[in-house]
């Protein structure tokens, strides 16, 4: 077993935890979309600080200009950059991931006021903590985002790398195929945007990103394995703050839905 697979390997309940939360199946509505996706653009917008930082430590972003070691990696992280950043946006145009969700939370009614009051505050040099509190987000949001700008401010690529890549990138794909056939459930409800964004995202990260994310975290870990140890604690941090900010948002849904609740627990009675 190398060292990649043996992350793989140690990280894998946790991963199977994720792929069989309970939130994938309580997202069977409308309503219940636009509360997942309330939730989850935070995770869509602090990925790309989460990139940023990887791309700040290994790309030549700084004047004035001095190459990098790692030039495959800067290409691969360069070129992840330019599909989340500026991606085509099937009108002709290209658009960020983040605003193309942002989009598709507009086109089916759910609310963007939190999400847009943290950017704001940032905006206005408020610090993220204070940002994360004005916009009153969720516990479980709070968590979420703190878990990625610890990564954010580690000076250590290898781990930013195992974050991004198994904490975040090697999961979307599995985890957007179940919501799509969820919102196969719903009929006449205008997802087009939604639709869009998913499909592009599957797309992307699992033809693309993801192979090339792997390749990075091969090169900087190489054969040191104290760095494979640390990339795996990295991996399972940023899991089980995926799996927080699911229960949180299961948690709201089931809250939401007491009717619905009673109903199942009587029948599993």
């Amino acid at each position: 077993m190398d060292h990649l697979e043996k992350l793989r390997h140690d990280t894998q309940p946790l991963r199977e935890q994720l792929m069989a939360h309970p939130v994938y199946r309580t997202v069977s509505s409308l309503d219940t979309l636009r509360l997942f996706m309330e939730h989850h653009v935070f995770a869509v917008w602090d990925f790309m600080s989460l990139l940023k930082r990887l791309q700040q430590l290994q790309t030549g972003i700084g004047v004035p200009w001095l190459p990098k070691p790692h030039t495959t990696v800067s290409r691969f992280v360069n070129e992840i950059v330019l599909g989340e950043e500026s991606d085509e946006d099937g009108r002709g145009g290209y658009i960020s991931h983040f605003e193309l969700y942002r989009e598709a939370m507009r086109e089916c009614g759910a609310s963007t006021h939190k999400i847009d009051s943290l950017t704001a505050a940032l905006g206005r040099n408020v610090g993220i903590d204070q940002a994360l509190v004005a916009c009153a987000a969720a516990p479980s949001i709070t968590e979420f985002v703190r878990t990625t700008f610890s990564f954010t401010s580690s000076a250590q690529p290898h781990c930013v790398a195992a974050a991004f890549t198994f904490g975040r990138e090697d999961v979307i794909p599995d985890m957007f195929r179940q919501c799509v056939a969820a919102l196969a459930t719903e009929r006449g409800c205008g997802l087009e945007r939604m639709r869009y964004y998913l499909a592009r995202h599957i797309d992307l990260d699992e033809t693309t990103h993801a192979p090339m994310a792997i390749k990075v975290m091969r090169e900087l870990c190489a054969d040191d394995a104290t760095k494979w140890m640390e990339a795996t604690g990295a991996v399972r941090t940023a899991l089980r703050a995926r799996i927080t900010l699911w229960d949180g948002i299961d948690d709201v849904a089931q809250a939401l839905m007491p009717a619905a609740t009673t109903l199942l627990a009587s029948r599993r009675a």
